[in-house]
């Protein structure tokens, strides 16, 4: 029986590694572009998507009214967050234990934030993320302890 539990927690322990991962490919992607398509950001996104999108249209609203050096600084913050979740997801993608300690850490720490941006701009999707990250966190504090690894040992 602790063998089939250990084997499903192991399977959310890669998930969510999975899902860091996947923060990390979207992060480069966004890192790349602000970089790759320098000043003229605006005018490339609207070439290469959907002009009609609501979505878009408010993003490249954003965008058009950020200085060059905003939009450098931004790029270097998607490159400084793919780091440091790629930290996290490979950790747990190894099932190492001083990674479930940083993501409860990292992923804990943005919650307050995340709470903040949500009550500012309501949106579903940012309140699934805000229960997907409390849920992670809630998941690896029980492991932890479950593990005996709980508070530090």
């Amino acid at each position: 029986m602790t063998e089939i539990v250990a084997h499903h927690s192991d399977g959310l322990l890669r998930l969510i590694g999975a899902f860091k991962m996947l923060k990390v490919l979207l992060l480069l992607a966004a890192g790349f572009g602000i970089f790759g398509f320098g000043d003229h950001a605006p005018q490339a996104l609207a070439w290469h998507f959907d002009a009609q999108s609501h979505y878009v249209n408010g993003v490249l609203a954003k965008i058009s009214h950020t200085s060059p050096k905003q939009l450098h600084e931004v790029g270097i913050g998607c490159f400084v967050y793919a780091a440091m979740f790629a930290t996290e997801g490979i950790g747990l993608l190894m099932r190492k234990v001083w990674a479930e300690y940083v993501t409860i850490i990292i992923t804990g720490s943005f919650i307050p934030l995340e709470i903040y941006e949500m009550v500012e701009h309501k949106s579903i999707l940012k309140g699934i993320v805000i229960v997907l990250n409390i849920a992670i966190v809630i998941y690896l504090v029980l492991r932890l302890r479950r593990d005996k690894h709980w508070p530090f040992r």
